[in-house]
């Protein structure tokens, strides 16, 4: 009777993994890359290809990235973009032409995201420009902003099984309210793109803005939310509360260092990552003149309260090399194929890189829709 129902069990679990959702967590570690070193292509990897681009994700993917990291910008008629800057700056981008005749707006270079409308924005080459601080990139002359659904649609393309992971920042300003849109437009209609897409379960939900992570993991617990913080949104000049970490102090919280402050801070507000500067030493807190912010001692702390740490943007080996000692979970870098073959020399696991002709194939049907 026993191994009846033993049996009976085995068969039953069988079933129930076949006919499983693959969004379901039992298929999480199976189908996409959580099992594999993390080395995230910044911006789809700047230093290779011009940034935030469908050409900048596809070489992503080509070269073997494990997560591919972007930035959201909310449009003026409320279309969820794929941008870094909080406006159109003139190094990146070139005006080519006006949406309609004497449009006000005109040129759009130099305005805001929140103030110019979709079809504005999809006039602007950003492909064009390479940048002088990454003399490596490939350009991609008429390359426009995409949405997120677009970026969504075409790595879906290249990547039918849907393996990428995916690090999305909200590039929300607190300080400068009117720059960007509002905490609720950013959570609401991004999240909604989030659940309509095949890479829901793989998408990590990250801000200096802590108020975004907050109202994303109200909204919605199952999204994994990544606490953005450098010298800048630590702390503010005369020891005022600083407006980016959703009314946290990190003084208040035990230490005893500012290390320990800060992945306490992030643990706080439920946050499942910590990610810091991994190219700076943090200053002095108040309490303590002797002792500086140190890596060990963060990632230290970070894991032994439940969190995972994954610094940005490392473009040097040596640092690469010093953080995964310390035990950094990932690698946040503008050069994805360098850090992904150093993390293979290594024995690291890396994932798989994409087939180029795919990947260039679904480039060709997506950048002409």
């Amino acid at each position: 009777m026993c191994t009846l129902l033993v049996y009976a069990l085995i068969i039953t679990t069988q079933i129930a993994l076949v006919y499983a959702s693959p969004s379901q967590g039992l298929f999480r570690s199976v189908l996409n890359n959580h099992g594999y070193y993390d080395v995230q292509a910044h911006r789809g990897g700047r230093g290779d290809v011009v940034e935030n681009t469908l050409p900048s994700f596809a070489w992503g993917l080509i070269h073997g990235a494990t997560t591919l990291e972007l930035d959201n910008g909310i449009t003026q008629d409320g279309e969820v973009v794929v941008w870094h800057d909080e406006s159109i700056a003139a190094e990146k981008c070139s005006d080519t032409a006006p949406v309609v005749p004497d449009d006000p707006a005109y040129p759009y270079v130099g305005k805001f995201i929140t103030n110019l409308t979709l079809a504005q924005i999809k006039t602007l080459d950003c492909g064009s420009k390479r940048q002088k601080k990454y003399p490596h990139q490939l350009v991609y002359p008429g390359a426009r902003i995409p949405t997120l659904r677009e970026v969504f649609n075409f790595v879906a393309c290249a990547d039918p099984s849907h393996q990428i992971l995916w690090n999305i920042e909200s590039k929300i300003n607190p300080q400068y309210p009117n720059q960007t849109s509002s905490v609720d437009d950013f959570v609401q209609r991004q999240h909604e793109i989030f659940v309509s897409s095949p890479y829901y379960q793989s998408i990590t939900y990250q801000s200096f803005d802590w108020r975004t992570l907050v109202a994303m993991k109200n909204l919605d617990d199952k999204i994994a939310i990544s606490a953005l913080i450098d010298d800048e949104t630590a702390s503010t000049p005369g020891n005022s509360t600083s407006m980016w970490l959703a009314g946290l102090r990190l003084d208040s919280f035990p230490g005893p260092s500012l290390s320990k402050q800060m992945a306490q801070a992030a643990h706080a507000i439920k946050s499942d990552i910590l990610s810091f500067t991994g190219s700076f030493l943090m200053p002095f807190s108040s309490h303590e003149a002797s002792s500086q912010f140190t890596s060990p001692e963060i990632i230290s702390e970070a894991h032994m309260l439940g969190m995972k740490v994954v610094p940005w943007t490392v473009n040097r080996l040596d640092r690469v090399e010093e953080l995964v000692k310390d035990g950094a979970d990932g690698i946040i870098t503008d050069y994805p194929n360098i850090v992904r073959r150093w993390a293979k020399e290594q024995g690291l696991r890396v994932a798989p890189k994409y087939p180029q002709k795919r990947v260039f194939s679904c480039l060709s049907q997506h950048m002409h829709h």
